[in-house]
């Protein structure tokens, strides 16, 4: 393998618009990227990766051994979800209906051609997915989600009928199958808390071998996660991260023997781990105050040694067979790249390259529940006060990172400056800050955002009558409420995929996504209206004063149009300003050029309503 490996060029990817003739915020978003190559177990020349390529990001086979790579599949609104069989010989892709999450698996031969796909689990019906995992000898472990059955999670066998394993109406999924084929991890949330599963390890009969349950049934909000049985035959070990420490960290814990192993990686923040390919160490991938940077453990050490990366964040790693780390590393300032401990480019995408954009400044702000900490983005050569973004991510369970990101950097090129904000429900804090929003939601989050607006204003850095809160899916929902609750606050409003009628959007979101909302709220709309009318951006929609701009996809399972359409209605029927642009897609959208038609909607909108500053 040489030193860099590039993606094919296809008649699509010549014809996107001549860079020297369009912005540069449009030239990142168009920019060829690839993902972390996913490789086959016993077959680690064989690889998968996600390439917008083509203008829509689609999955990719990679037979590193000769260089050769392929479209392996080509759907108007784009896939993501693939997975290799371990020995190699076919690929795994999970095909829903433009973009609402609901489907089946289909098979691929990896050598192709592209199109020869059969359905991977014949006799299965279409679902929401709920975990996969292939065994050696072809069996496989599928989990499947629907609003009728709860989780379901079936042992699919070569030429045999699917037999289901578990069914409960809570929220589960396949963690991982071991080695051998004879140990299946599941997790689960049976006690009722979507926030944090408990784990059951059973046979391929659906007989349990063993427990691990940190909550205590429900009465202790302290979750496990699988990270992956060894990757040895005979190895009966499965990696698991725990919360008994306050954040998330790995531990082994072997349910043959029923014994745990206390790992001494004394790192702050979270901490995730994976085996290496034989078992004698794990990579730490380590997550703090919004970088991350690896490590490597050996059982029985006493500590961990760095892996050296750049400053920055790695949103993926992987080790190789040979004791290489590849890993997906980028900052604000500089796009992603596939780098490999070895010094190499893993994977050059052909075509131009993104333009750089700013780097990120850590701005940290005393809330009203302890330090908030925000990433902060000012235009180049300015001194302020800025018309100014709070760009609002999603999850909650998630956070903003020193990564690269198209979207903010867009609005630094039209000289706003943006901020974004690690409020209370993000990860990377400690277990208490991620679950500090429970009953108050999106009221606590908004409590966060407040801190760090005055903080921008009365710093100098934001202009108080040019805030726009923007922000997708729970930060387009924190936009919606940010905007009734706060209504003097914001200039403007930009919400894309919200949550804007919470108790429509309960009844009409995918089941999985409803255990959150009780776990969240206490219950369901029924049990507890007072909280879900507290938290619901509708109840306040009569006191919004500022424009609004809202997008939705009509297929997404996740915040349903039919809540959106109830929130714009009271929107029209006052007469207020605001704007709805309506996509064919889920979630959002895997197709490059409607996600740049959807960002220079929100940039009109604002430029018309705010002015050019």
């Amino acid at each position: 393998m040489s030193d860099t490996q590039k993606v094919p060029s296809t008649p699509e990817s010549s014809s996107s618009p001549d860079s020297s003739s369009t912005p540069e915020w449009e030239q990142r978003f168009r920019a060829p990227r690839v993902s972390l190559p996913d490789w086959a177990e016993d077959a680690p020349d064989r690889s998968l990766f996600v390439s917008n390529a083509t203008g829509t990001y689609e999955l990719y086979a990679w037979d590193r051994a000769s260089g050769r790579q392929r479209q392996v599949t080509d759907r108007p609104n784009g896939t993501t979800d693939g997975v290799l069989t371990p020995d190699g010989s076919a690929i795994w892709w999970f095909s829903d209906s433009d973009g609402d999450e609901f489907g089946v698996w289909m098979r691929q031969p990896f050598d192709g051609p592209q199109g020869q796909d059969e359905p991977a689990a014949p006799g299965l019906e279409a679902s929401y997915p709920a975990g996969l995992a292939i065994g050696r000898d072809g069996t496989a472990v599928i989990g499947r989600s629907t609003d009728e059955e709860g989780t379901t999670i079936h042992v699919v066998r070569p030429s045999a009928a699917p037999v289901e394993i578990y069914r409960h109406r809570e929220s589960a999924g396949v963690g991982d199958l071991s080695h051998d084929g004879t140990m299946i991890a599941l997790e689960h949330t049976e006690h009722g808390d979507a926030m944090h599963s408990a784990l059951r390890v059973v046979r391929p009969d659906g007989s349990t071998l063993a427990e691990l349950d940190d909550t205590e049934g429900g009465t202790k909000e302290l979750g496990l996660t699988v990270l992956g049985f060894a990757p040895a035959a005979g190895d009966t070990r499965l990696l698991v991260g725990h919360q008994r420490r306050g954040r998330w960290e790995p531990m082994i814990w072997d349910p043959v023997a029923g014994t745990e192993t206390d790992l001494p990686i004394d790192l702050p923040g979270d901490v995730g781990a994976e085996w290496y390919p034989d078992g004698s160490a794990l990579l730490i991938e380590h997550s703090f105050e919004a970088r991350s940077e690896l490590w490597r453990y050996e059982p029985g050490a006493k500590e961990p040694f760095r892996v050296e990366t750049p400053a920055g964040t790695v949103s993926g790693a992987t080790a190789r067979p040979d004791g290489t780390v590849e890993y997906l590393w980028s900052s604000a300032a500089l796009p992603p790249v596939v780098r490999s401990t070895t010094g190499a480019v893993v994977l050059d995408p052909p075509g131009p390259k993104a333009p750089a954009s700013v780097p990120v400044e850590d701005a940290w702000v005393e809330g009203p529940g302890g330090r908030v900490h925000a990433l902060v983005q000012r235009p180049a050569g300015g001194d302020g006060p800025f018309p100014t973004v709070f760009e609002i991510h999603g999850g909650p369970t998630w956070h903003d990172s020193d990564a690269f990101a198209s979207g903010p950097a867009a609005w630094v090129d039209h000289g706003f400056a943006v901020i974004r904000v690690n409020y209370r429900g993000s990860t990377g804090y400690g277990r208490a800050w991620t679950d500090a929003l429970k009953h108050r939601v999106g009221l606590i989050e908004l409590e966060d955002i407040a801190a760090v607006r005055d903080w921008a204003v009365k710093s100098g850095l934001a202009d108080p009558a040019r805030l726009v809160l923007a922000g997708g899916s729970w930060g387009g929902y924190l936009t919606l409420l940010g905007l009734g609750t706060q209504p003097d606050a914001w200039a403007l409003g930009l919400a894309a995929v919200p949550v804007a009628d919470y108790v429509t959007a309960y009844h009409d979101e995918m089941e999985a996504l409803k255990a959150m909302d009780r776990t969240l709220l206490g219950g369901t709309p029924e049990e507890v209206p007072e909280r879900f009318e507290a938290s619901s951006p509708l109840t306040y929609v009569d006191a919004v004063r500022a424009p609004v701009y809202i997008s939705a996809g009509v297929n997404d399972p996740r915040c349903p149009i039919r809540q959106v359409e109830n929130y714009v209605d009271r929107l029209k029927a006052r007469g207020a300003v605001h704007e709805v642009y309506r996509y064919d897609a889920g979630h959002g959208s895997l197709v490059v050029e409607e996600r740049i038609k959807q960002v220079r909607l929100e940039l009109d909108f604002a430029l018309r309503h705010l002015g050019e500053g």
